[in-house]
């Protein structure tokens, strides 16, 4: 696996980053942001801010190659951060925010890959099994602004280098998966780290924060599948590919039958 480059990080001003997620996202990352937020660290940072905030993606990538640039541009206003790219910085981000606590979202590697292969993973897996399929989710992605920075982020040097594997490889990206869990429990000190199942719920979480556990309010248990705004732009894009891939071979069933009564009339008349 591919290391980002590092280099050394200057502490960020006061204040900022509280609780930064180790975790990749599909370990119930969107989950943790809102149960975050329920308990006073918000907003929270997710890839879904990334993509209301495109203009972001020259500093992710920037960081990705090693260069040294202003944490407080992208977490301005942020009390917390989970989910990707943040948890492939986290190195970056223990020395920015040395006062930051980690948690790192874990899930079965099996279920975790077959939720990603379902979702963030989509069109890149879809793409590589055919040329064709990456012609059109590229045609289908000038449709709309919100796929055009969904597919500029998939497509960027940042996203490459921060996922670093081919994601249609199913045993790589388990690999992958499971061996940053281990860079994460090496690398972050015990006392600044929660190793956490969303299913858990509210109590180790709280415990390790400091905070009171919410008495009234259940954990936001969320079905970030459906949710999750990259998501509902990849149902997007598979109405539109269904739809097309239907059109495109009436369109060729029709050509293939007016060929054949063509040389059928022919047929008649030598």
């Amino acid at each position: 696996m591919e290391e980002l480059p590092a280099k050394q990080t200057k502490p960020a001003a006061k204040g900022g980053l509280k609780v930064i997620g180790a975790g990749f996202g599909r370990t119930g990352t969107l989950s943790l942001k809102f149960a975050l937020e329920e308990l006073g660290f918000g907003p929270c940072y997710h890839m879904s801010e990334l993509l209301k905030t495109p203009e972001h993606l020259p500093l992710w990538e920037a960081a990705s190659r090693g260069e040294a640039i202003e944490w407080a541009d992208i977490f301005a206003g942020y009390r917390a951060a989970v989910d990707w790219p943040t948890c492939s910085f986290y190195e970056q981000l223990m020395h920015a925010y040395p006062q930051a606590k980690f948690i790192l979202t874990v899930r079965d590697p099996e279920s975790w890959y077959e939720s990603a292969s379902n979702t963030i993973f989509y069109t890149r897996i879809k793409a590589a099994q055919s040329p064709v399929i990456s012609r059109l989710f590229f045609m289908l992605a000038a449709l709309s602004p919100g796929m055009r920075t969904a597919s500029r982020i998939m497509n960027s040097p940042m996203w490459n280098r921060t996922i670093g594997v081919r994601v249609e490889d199913k045993q790589q990206a388990i690999a992958f998966f499971t061996q940053h869990i281990e860079n994460v429990k090496q690398r972050i000190p015990a006392e600044r780290l929660l190793v956490y199942e969303v299913k858990e719920g509210w109590e180790p979480l709280c415990a390790f924060l400091g905070v009171e556990v919410p008495t009234d309010k259940p954990f936001p248990c969320l079905n970030d599948r459906a949710s999750f705004p990259v998501t509902k732009m990849m149902e997007v894009y598979r109405r539109r590919l269904t739809a097309l891939s239907i059109g495109v071979g009436l369109l060729l069933a029709l050509l293939l039958f007016r060929q054949w009564q063509n040389a059928a009339k022919r047929s008649r008349f030598t």
